[in-house]
């Protein structure tokens, strides 16, 4: 016998509500994007820094990685269908992982043109147009990561998340630009740009891979975190209808999470019985654990399936 329940958490946006945050957000995106790469494509060519043509290449792939995350929230939040039953939640997953292989050409490319900057040797230019670009871009980035803070405090959308992180190396990126062109224009250090260059080429590289494994791991449903996992047993403890538990599996979609085990009740029991007896302690662990769908299979005490012979961390009982 199987049960599935999904509660919704009071404090979390969900449906509809969930939906329309995640696609405001990502549309103050693509308008900061499309903003800033217009500001930078001035910026770079009054400049000659190929510290703010870094900059500017990473905002103008974050231009596109942000239309990905567009669209990706857009697809998460569709209802389950016939042929998605599971609902849509990857498709931000997925997004965020697109968001990563954009940062990543970036970064390449960034890091070739530093490399050829720094055997060319040419001096940047503008100094004070250079550090008034990027301090506008710092502060316009400022606003966009606190609208993004609150869209993920209420939605926890993994797309909106990368793309913040996106963001946040922003921050560092501008700092970088007025560092090097002041180190070049003011104290005459010329391998100040092309280094700098480099540098966020490499935090990038480092941003882009950390962002990517909350993605990897949804697609890949990877189990709950061992905290989250050790708490749900701990919950599970408490009822002695539970005491029978084992082989535990679970993953998250999107915001959603779900939650699968196998449960032993006397071998006497009738159908109706076992249903009786669990249903009240399945609604107690949905309130408990909010936007989780939790399935139980009922076996006969004593009885053994072939979910046992998974490695001993995937089969841990509440005994």
């Amino acid at each position: 016998m199987n049960h599935a329940h999904a509660h919704q958490h009071p404090q979390r946006a969900h449906g509809a509500e969930r939906g329309e945050l995640t696609k405001k957000a990502a549309i103050a995106s693509v308008s900061m994007a499309l903003f800033l790469v217009a500001l930078k494509v001035w910026a770079s060519i009054e400049t000659g820094s190929v510290a703010m043509l870094g900059s500017l290449a990473d905002t103008a792939l974050d231009l596109v990685a942000s239309l990905v995350t567009f669209f990706g929230v857009r697809w998460a939040a569709m209802p389950a269908d016939a042929e998605h039953r599971f609902g849509h939640g990857k498709a931000e997953a997925l997004a965020a992982l697109i968001q990563v292989i954009l940062i990543t050409i970036s970064a390449i490319g960034i890091g070739w043109r530093a490399i050829d900057r720094l055997n060319s040797g040419v001096r940047t230019e503008g100094l004070e147009l250079g550090v008034g670009v990027s301090i506008v871009a710092m502060a316009a980035t400022f606003a966009l990561l606190a609208y993004q803070r609150h869209v993920i405090r209420r939605t926890g959308s993994v797309a909106i998340h990368t793309d913040h992180v996106h963001y946040q190396s922003d921050l560092l990126l501008n700092l970088a630009v007025i560092a090097a062109l002041a180190l070049d224009q003011l104290l005459g250090w010329r391998l100040a740009d092309p280094v700098f260059g480099l540098g966020i080429a490499l935090w990038l590289l480092y941003g882009a891979w950390s962002a990517a494994s909350q993605s990897i791991d949804q697609l890949m449903d990877r189990e709950w975190p061992e905290a989250e996992r050790e708490a749900f047993l701990a919950a599970a403890r408490e009822y002695p209808e539970l005491s029978g538990l084992h082989d535990l599996r679970t993953r998250h979609s999107g915001t959603h999470r779900f939650v699968q085990f196998h449960v032993w009740v006397p071998a006497d029991w009738s159908v109706k019985q076992a249903h009786d007896s669990l249903e009240r302690v399945e609604h107690a662990l949905c309130d408990r654990f909010p936007a989780t769908e939790i399935i139980i299979h009922l076996d006969p005490e004593g009885h053994t399936d072939r979910e046992t012979l998974l490695p001993p961390d995937l089969t841990e009982t509440a005994r």
